[in-house]
């Protein structure tokens, strides 16, 4: 990541969740976040900005913690938030909090226990925050609009589709004409194609543990790139011009997406 992101310049990460694993942070003062955080991105390049979503494994330990201004003056790096907003310029991007749309998390929950600080109602959080980023969406002039969530809407991986973000997210991302949709949960490198709209569903949940040949062939329609070992993924934008590209653990390209769009003046 380092090399990569040395040779593109990059202007800020982006990461999908599950940021602490197996069971997020202790407290905001857990060793855990320089160990797995601070000790570990330590090339120049990735001395950037970082902006992270809860992951459903870091709402298994102290999720507030990681949305504390504590861990932003142990490393100002880190910014992790429920839901907001990031105008890059040439692209907004629009970070959701995907964990408490599951109903299995809340019903059936087993043997992990939930910090559900702050949701006091499943179905009323979930509500607010549609009905937010629906407003900010139809508001939004970007050329190119990215959602960033840590469920996949679609995949091919362990997990398998979201049914919940299917349900509810999706056709607000339809509706407001959406570039792209970057997920992580699903341990592999994704790309496939909306049926519906020109939507790009992206799986960037490779930066740790791989789950090599743990696949669900339910549902391949779109299916355009899948792999089971580890890595990460970049993006560059300009006016026009996307060009997505996903590496291995060791920097290789293993698939690109470019697509670009017409740029229409304004009367």
């Amino acid at each position: 990541m380092g090399r990569i992101g040395e040779k593109l310049d990059i202007d800020f990460v982006v990461s999908t969740g599950d940021n602490f694993y197996d069971n997020g942070l202790i407290n905001e003062h857990d060793t855990a976040f320089e160990e797995s955080f601070t000790k570990i991105y330590t090339a120049n390049s990735l001395k950037k900005q970082w902006y992270s979503v809860l992951g459903n494994h870091d709402y298994r330990g102290d999720a507030e913690a990681q949305l504390s201004h504590v861990l932003r003056k142990i490393d100002s790096r880190w910014l992790c938030l429920r839901s907001f907003i990031v105008n890059a310029e040439v692209a907004e991007i629009f970070f959701v909090d995907t964990t408490p749309f599951v109903k299995e998390y809340f019903t059936d929950a087993g043997e992990h226990h939930y910090d559900w600080r702050g949701i006091s109602s499943q179905k009323a959080y979930v509500a607010n925050l549609l009905k937010d980023l629906e407003l900010a969406l139809m508001e939004s002039t970007a050329k190119w609009r990215i959602v960033v969530g840590h469920h996949a809407i679609r995949s091919v991986g362990h997990h398998g589709d979201t049914q919940e973000l299917v349900e509810g997210l999706l056709p607000i991302l339809q509706a407001n004409d959406i570039d792209f949709y970057i997920n992580g949960h699903d341990h592999c490198l994704e790309h496939i194609s909306d049926t519906d709209s020109h939507i790009q569903f992206l799986t960037s949940g490779a930066g740790s543990k791989a789950w090599r040949g743990d696949t669900k062939g339910l549902n391949r329609e779109g299916l355009n790139f899948f792999y089971d070992g580890q890595g990460f993924m970049s993006v560059q934008l300009t006016p026009t011009d996307a060009e997505i590209e996903f590496y291995g653990v060791f920097g290789k390209v293993l698939h690109r997406l470019n697509t670009s769009k017409q740029l229409h003046s304004s009367i």
